[in-house]
C-alpha cells in the first residue's frame, strides 16, 4: 500500500514537472538544404541566392538591392507570456550593375535596440469630459426645443421644425 502511494505521488511530481516545459515555437526563414552565412561576397549573384535561398523574407524600403532573411526562435512556459530565446537577421546587399553580392552581414538578438511603441493611439487636443458632463452636458441649452427665431431664415419653410 505504501508503494502504491509513493509511485502516485512520484508520477504526479513527473506529470506536474512536464506542465512547465517549454514550448518553443519557429517562425521565418528556416534553413533546410542551405545557410544565409554560406553566401560568398563576389561570387554569388541574385539569382544564385535566390536559387539557394529562395525569395527573400523582406526587402529593403529604400533599396531593392538590399534582401533580408530573418528566422525566431520563441518559448513559452505554460500560462506565461512568450519570449524571444534567438533571433538572427542576415543582410545581403547586391551591387546595382552586375547583381553580385556586395556584403553579408548577421545580426542576432543582442544587435536589436528597444524602440518605444506607441500603441496606435493618435492624442487629440483638449479635455477629456467625464461621465457626468457627458450626460449633463447638454442641459439647458434646449437642443430638444423647438425654435421661434428661426422661422424667417432663408432656406426654412414655414412650420418647419428641424
Amino acid at each position: 500500500m505504501l508503494r502504491r502511494a509513493a509511485y502516485a505521488a512520484l508520477a504526479a511530481a513527473i506529470l506536474g514537472t512536464a506542465g512547465c516545459a517549454p514550448i518553443t515555437t519557429y517562425s521565418g526563414f528556416q534553413a533546410i538544404e542551405s545557410d544565409p552565412k554560406d553566401v560568398k561576397v563576389g561570387a554569388d549573384t541574385k539569382s544564385t541566392v535566390r536559387g539557394k535561398l529562395g525569395s527573400p523574407s523582406a526587402t529593403s524600403t529604400f533599396d531593392p538591392n538590399v534582401w533580408f532573411y530573418m528566422n525566431q526562435v520563441k518559448e513559452r512556459i505554460a500560462f506565461r507570456r512568450p519570449k524571444v530565446v534567438a533571433r538572427n537577421i542576415t543582410a545581403i546587399e547586391f551591387d546595382k550593375d552586375s547583381e553580385a553580392v556586395k556584403s553579408v552581414n548577421n545580426y542576432t538578438l543582442k544587435d536589436g535596440k528597444v524602440i518605444a511603441f506607441n500603441g496606435r493611439e493618435t492624442p487629440t487636443r483638449g479635455r477629456e469630459l467625464t461621465i457626468l458632463e457627458q450626460l449633463l452636458g447638454t442641459v439647458g441649452r434646449g437642443g430638444m426645443l423647438p425654435r421661434d427665431q428661426d422661422e424667417g431664415i432663408p432656406g426654412n419653410r414655414p412650420g418647419d421644425r428641424r
